[in-house]
This record gives structure tokens, C-alpha cells and sequence, in this order.
């Protein structure tokens, strides 16, 4: 999955995100056109997991 279809399933991903780390706060998990690197830096700040890692995870996700 890339970054374009992140965006269109974000809402659902945020939730399945803060279920599974609870200290994601919403303005943690804002996402904002052109900034999909810094989302991911602080999905990556906050998990321990590579920058890989954590885009594997996000396409794992249904």
C-alpha cells in the first residue's frame, strides 16, 4: 500500500493505531497533505520500529 491509499483509509488506520499503542494522542496521528514523512517519524518515535517496518505495518492492516 502506498502513501495515496493511506491517506484515503486514514480515519480507520488511526483507530487501529491508538488500539494498539494508547499513547498516540490525535495530534500524534494528524494527517496533513505532504507531510507523510514526518506522520511516519513519529509512528517510528513512539513504536522503536524503522521507518520498513512501520510501513509494513501500516499496509497489514485491514
Amino acid at each position: 500500500m502506498n502513501k495515496l491509499t493511506w491517506k484515503g483509509r486514514w480515519n480507520e488506520l488511526k483507530g487501529k493505531v491508538k488500539q494498539q499503542y494508547a499513547d498516540f494522542t490525535d495530534d500524534d496521528l494528524l494527517y496533513e497533505e505532504g507531510k507523510e514523512d514526518e506522520l511516519l517519524g513519529r509512528i517510528q518515535k513512539t513504536t522503536g520500529k524503522t521507518r520498513e517496518e512501520v510501513e509494513a505495518w501500516l499496509d497489514r492492516m485491514e
